[in-house]
């Protein structure tokens, strides 16, 4: 069998057609008739051809590759919206090279050598943060970069979030209406903004009312921690008839230990609210309450946002905040009124 790569030129010979053709026919983006489309593709497929992307990548000094930084792919949010990421890049001709950041690192400094290495186009950072150096260098070096689920004060970058702070003060004003006036708070790795903005509309939602926090403890976005979090809360001399989870990963972790450990009725005892509504939140095992995170249009946000920087040079950071509602189940008690 020989090993000789088939060329465009021989694509093109065997079509009929210019070789600006094959190329035309095998760039995303670019336009070619229906008839000439046919006829590359028929003749590609019986000399085994396929484009070559890297050399293509050097002619026009695009990869066309995105770098998505990921740290928690054990929190069910994360895998869905990698993959609804994955395929809106791929239907604008973008192709995603996943790296995997500590979930508690606080920024991705550690990693960015690597990610630029790859000649990214672009790059986005879900729940993770960048340092001012990092957003500097990927500035210098032309490459956008758009948060996903996460924010920071540095104006310069672009960032796609659901209402955070909205979203915790809708819990607190429907646990309120529910009638709990001990409602306790195990929040995420206090080092994201998504936990510092859920736990602000929380609180001063409470405040408004009268009532602060009647017993905080911190879960770090992990399902152990939260176990022992829940043990410790639910444990005391006096225990919270309500518990706002920051996350829905968390929270199935909070209500197994309340539940199977220590033997109290959910929501009879106590209700409990997550946030973010992933598939498992609906199953009958859990039937969170939960603040939902909308996925598909934060997706939309980030993705227009980045491909604007790539192919437009828009260089303008925008900072998105999507609304999200509150979605009752049977975790949770309900108000009479």
């Amino acid at each position: 069998m020989s090993n000789k790569k088939v060329t465009s030129l021989e694509v093109a010979k065997l079509a009929g057609v210019s070789q600006s053709a094959v190329s035309r026919v095998f760039t995303p983006g670019a336009s070619s008739s229906k008839k000439t489309n046919d006829l590359v593709r028929k003749a590609a497929d019986e000399l085994g051809y396929r484009p070559n992307v890297l050399a293509r990548s050097l002619i026009t000094g695009k990869s066309r590759i995105i770098g998505l930084v990921v740290a928690y792919l054990d929190n069910y949010f994360y895998p869905e919206a990698l993959e609804l990421l994955s395929s809106a890049l791929q239907k604008k001709g973008y192709h995603v090279l996943v790296f995997m950041a500590a979930k508690t690192a606080g920024n991705i400094d550690d990693i960015v050598d690597e990610i630029l290495d790859y000649q990214v186009d672009g790059i986005i950072a879900a729940s993770v943060a960048m340092s001012s150096d990092l957003a500097s260098r990927c500035g210098a070096a032309g490459v956008p970069v758009v948060l996903f689920n996460r924010s920071q004060d540095d104006k310069r970058l672009s960032a796609v979030t659901s209402d955070n702070i909205l979203g915790g003060q809708k819990v607190a004003e429907f646990l309120i209406a529910a009638g709990h006036k001990k409602i306790g708070y195990i929040a995420g790795w206090e080092g994201a903004s998504t936990q510092r903005d859920r736990e602000k509309g929380f609180e001063e939602e409470l405040s408004r009312n009268g009532l602060i926090i009647f017993s905080r403890e911190v879960g770090n976005f992990n399902s152990d921690e939260a176990r022992q979090a829940a043990r410790k809360m639910f444990s005391a001399e006096k225990i919270p008839d309500a518990v706002f989870v920051a996350n829905d990963d968390m929270a199935f972790a909070v209500m197994d230990v309340i539940r199977f450990e220590l033997g109290l009725k959910i929501p009879e005892d106590v209700s409990v609210v997550g946030y973010d509504d992933v598939p498992v939140a609906s199953w009958p095992a859990y039937n969170l309450t939960t603040v939902r995170q909308p996925a598909n249009r934060m997706v939309a946000e980030t993705v227009s946002i980045l491909i604007d920087s790539i192919e437009n040079k828009s260089n303008e950071p925008r900072r998105i905040v999507i609304d999200g509602p509150l979605i009752i189940r049977g975790s949770s008690k309900i108000s009479d009124k």
